[in-house]
């Protein structure tokens, strides 16, 4: 996806362009841990729609990095979220997804707690006289919920989540994403390409008609309908093609979709939206279902993509059909990005290497990469600085 962040006129000369950030910078520890410090840590994640944890004790941890988070709706319907970590010895509490009806409970020496986080019991109370329970409750995450997504920063004080995507919700509304449930579980994949490689790839629309056909075959490219706001919010749409794709799925998709989201205003039933919030976020919105994806470091070189699908309780057949054409041509989509990113990778091990010139189109990544020569000045170095070695 890409947006008019920079004024970037034709350069005279080469060395005149924006240049991508320096090779180092993709593959290094030192980079991996500031990324996450400065980066990660004072930024919103996302962590699960609030139709993912439907009753009371249901939950569902993230790993963010070094941290662990749980989310858990307590039985006055509401959802908290805690670092996932017994105030006793620091034992992880809770691992994927499920319930805990009434309590949570430390799996190493039974420490437990309230659904909203209070210290309720510790076996063989009489050897610990100084306890004060009142004091060992789990600590709290700053969260908020936006469009049905519950959101957490783990420090820092970022804008509000309304303030950040601004007049984009009102422009998501008919979509009712916040009335959504899940489509199927969440979904984790480790790629073998470092987590900016994965968003360079997603902020840029430049590579979409050599590298996804399929889509190319479909939808018109969102080089020029773009809206971008100050806080690093985007957005790109892609419209559908009046020539229909000479492939099987992807025209019977074209030729039903319309059909299916007759809810939704006619224009909103021929576009793909592409919405990303830096620095690791992207969301999806098609007329029959949404999605998001999140980018998250795994080590230097490598990352995890966590995501999962969305829609509206619809039991039509017609509806089945149409999402499981979509999910056939993201899935496609998904592997060509994938492929994509690990031969950039790959590449970016050369000695030969050097950053090339950006294009216009690109103007998002360059954004991206602005954020990051804020918050970590060393990569403005086109060497890794001794300090890292």
């Amino acid at each position: 996806m890409n947006s008019a962040v920079h004024s970037l006129e034709p350069a005279a000369t080469m060395s005149a362009a924006p240049r991508a950030l320096p090779a180092w910078t993709y593959n290094h520890p030192q980079m991996t841990r500031l990324e996450y410090e400065r980066i990660l840590r004072p930024s919103w994640q996302i962590i699960c729609h609030v139709n993912s944890i439907p009753r009371a004790g249901d939950y569902l941890s993230v790993d963010l990095g070094v941290d662990s988070v749980v989310a858990v709706r307590d039985s006055h319907g509401e959802i908290k979220v805690f670092h996932n970590v017994c105030r006793h010895r620091g034992a992880r509490l809770l691992e994927g997804a499920g319930n805990c009806p009434g309590a949570i409970s430390c799996p190493y020496h039974g420490w437990s707690y309230r659904l909203t986080g209070e210290l309720i019991g510790v076996t063989k109370r009489d050897t610990f006289p100084a306890l004060e329970r009142a004091e060992l409750g789990l600590k709290a995450v700053r969260s908020q919920v936006m469009l049905g997504f519950l959101f957490v920063c783990l420090a820092g004080d970022p804008p509000p989540l309304e303030q950040l995507w601004g007049s984009l919700l009102s422009e998501l509304a008919p979509h009712r994403i916040d009335d959504m449930v899940p489509l199927g579980p969440l979904y984790i994949e480790h790629w073998d390409a470092d987590w900016k490689v994965a968003m360079d790839n997603y902020l840029e629309s430049y590579h979409v008609p050599v590298g996804h056909p399929g889509l190319n075959r479909m939808f018109t490219p969102d080089y020029d309908d773009q809206l971008n706001l100050p806080a690093g919010v985007t957005r790109g749409i892609s419209w559908m093609r009046e020539r229909p794709s000479p492939r099987w799925s992807e025209r019977m998709y074209q030729q039903l979709v319309g059909g299916v989201s007759e809810a939704l205003p006619d224009a909103h039933r021929r576009r793909w939206s592409f919405y990303s919030m830096l620095p690791n976020l992207g969301i999806d919105v098609f007329p029959d279902q949404m999605d998001f994806f999140q980018v998250l470091p795994r080590g230097p070189g490598k990352c995890a993509i966590r995501g999962g699908s969305f829609g509206h309780v619809d039991g039509r057949r017609e509806m089945q059909v149409v999402r499981y054409l979509a999910a056939r041509i993201n899935r496609q989509v998904q592997r060509e990005d994938r492929f994509l990113c690990e031969r950039v990778q790959q590449g970016l091990t050369s000695p030969s290497y050097e950053p090339g010139p950006l294009s216009r189109l690109e103007n998002c990544m360059l954004e991206f990469h602005d954020l990051l020569r804020e918050r970590i000045p060393e990569v403005r170095l086109a060497q890794v600085p001794a300090k890292f070695a």
